[in-house]
């Protein structure tokens, strides 16, 4: 039987994503967050809008999206209530958040430089993906009570990095959803994926039907660049 309920948060299960962008002295900031969303080679995400990452966004227009397994939930968690911005938050101070300089340094985790973006990216995220902001929206633009405290970023992925050992043999431009165990933020505890648990239909058509044209101007893209660069 159904109840009527007033949770307090929705998170009924999102992916974890760490967010490399670069602050305005030059460092590199490193958050953790997972109010995101993919659309072929695109993606909206969400921040508080006193945030650094949301800051660095705004100002530098270009992060990269470092996907955590369930193999790096410890450096994760480390960086669970730091923040770069100094000083902090008050709504951040309430939740007992402290400031950070270097995140990678906390998190025990190596910086790896991007190719397209002014961004860091993780070496031990199994997945990372290069990405400009495309368009910029308020949260709750009709509450005068709410409006400017969540800002929504749409960002175009440029260039993906997957790591070997979760693709399917022989393909390098498909991941193995059995060997890809993504960590997964539920109402403020982590989790990942079980087991198939059915067959899908969907799965019944072929990956390339769903290329987009950001897909393909990327791949040009870089593919020009390195031609250049021999």
């Amino acid at each position: 039987m159904h109840i009527t309920s007033e949770p307090s948060i929705l998170y009924f299960g999102t992916p974890v994503v760490l967010i490399g962008t670069k602050n305005e002295n030059g460092t590199d900031n490193l958050a953790p967050m997972s109010s995101i969303f993919w659309l072929g080679w695109r993606c909206v995400i969400g921040l508080a809008a006193a945030s650094k990452t949301t800051q660095n966004l705004m100002r530098n227009r270009q992060c990269v999206l470092n996907l955590p397994s369930v193999n790096e939930v410890r450096a994760v968690n480390l960086l669970a209530k730091t923040t770069g911005s100094n000083p902090v938050p008050d709504g951040k101070l309430l939740k007992g958040y402290r400031h950070e300089e270097d995140k990678f340094f906390i998190a025990g985790l190596t910086k790896q430089d991007a190719e397209t973006v002014n961004a860091p990216r993780v070496k031990e995220c199994p997945v990372q993906m290069e990405a400009v902001v495309e368009a910029v929206h308020g949260l709750a633009e009709g509450d005068p009570d709410q409006r400017g405290k969540i800002v929504t970023f749409e960002l175009r992925i440029q260039k993906v990095y997957l790591e070997e050992s979760i693709l399917m043999d022989g393909q390098s431009n498909r991941v193995d959803p059995d060997k890809w165990k993504p960590l997964i933020m539920s109402f403020q505890q982590f989790y990942s994926l079980s087991d198939k648990v059915h067959t899908s239909t969907l799965g019944e058509i072929p990956e390339r039907l769903y290329n987009t044209l950001d897909r393909e101007r990327a791949i040009k893209s870089y593919e020009l660049s390195e031609e250049l660069a021999s």
